[in-house]
């Protein structure tokens, strides 16, 4: 009986012992995951600014060429392949719209050499028209170029010895093209000097509006609008103070700064 023990001992030590050497002569197995590569981007020079470029600055050297993705490029951007030499071709243009240090540059926001600034401003149909203005019609001189006003008439009216004023907003929601040459602030975003003379875009109706009530008023005044009334319509403005043939069968005779309308053929 012993014996029997004995053997049947030997036999699970035996076969323990070789469990664990094929247990040890055995390598894990190593799973291999083959991933697909990630696709290159492709790129493509085009030209950015190097700084920031304000509105009426002359373009230098404040360009370089810039890998810009593929997808990413849109239509006006001025890209190497079409056009190596551009950065000496733009040497020379004046800024029309600000342009941010990184932002591709796009002719659209730049003046050629030889052409005027104001009528590269000017949207297509409008008109420049300047009006002469002081400290004290015009918010303070706080009004800066691309603002938006309103232009108040003010006339004296005499009756007998006594005067009166009377007062009238004949535009209304106007930009502001520029004060006197100044179409810019100074680089820490000040402007000290108040301009006499302010650069208005109109309509030709607006046009016409402003250059009677400028030959009838005492003054105008420009009134400074809050940025968030830009999108508004700017209306027709004081129509009746423009006598022209066609527009009406009545003539306007301005007297002493009173208008008088005199009912004319039917």
């Amino acid at each position: 009986m012993q014996k029997a023990r004995l053997v049947i001992l030997t036999v699970a030590v035996v076969a323990a012992g070789a469990a664990g050497y094929i247990a040890t002569q055995m390598k894990p197995a190593v799973t291999v995951v083959q991933t697909a590569a990630a696709p290159q981007i492709k790129l493509q020079d085009v030209l950015v600014a190097t700084e920031n470029l304000g509105v009426g600055a002359e373009v230098q050297g404040q360009m370089r060429w810039q890998a810009w993705p593929v997808d990413a490029v849109a239509d006006g951007y001025i890209k190497r392949s079409d056009r190596p030499n551009a950065e000496e071709e733009l040497k020379g243009s004046t800024v029309r719209l600000q342009i941010f240090p990184g932002e591709p540059i796009r002719e659209a926001k730049l003046i050629g050499k030889g052409q005027s600034f104001m009528s590269a401003q000017l949207p297509a149909g409008m008109r420049a028209v300047a009006t002469q203005i002081a400290a004290d019609t015009s918010a303070g001189g706080f009004i800066l170029p691309d603002d938006y006003v309103d232009v108040i008439m003010i006339r004296i009216l005499e009756e007998g010895e006594q005067k009166r004023f009377a007062t009238e907003t004949i535009l209304q929601n106007i930009r502001v093209l520029a004060i006197d040459q100044t179409i810019q602030e100074d680089e820490n975003g000040e402007k000290t000097k108040v301009g006499s003379t302010a650069t208005l875009e109109l309509t030709p109706e607006q046009a016409e509006i402003i250059t009677v009530a400028q030959q009838m008023a005492s003054r105008l005044s420009l009134v400074l609008r809050s940025v968030q009334d830009a999108q508004e319509q700017t209306g027709p403005g004081a129509e009746y103070l423009v006598n022209s043939p066609g527009r009406s069968g009545n003539v306007k005779l301005i007297k002493s700064g009173t208008v008088i309308e005199i009912l004319g053929r039917q």
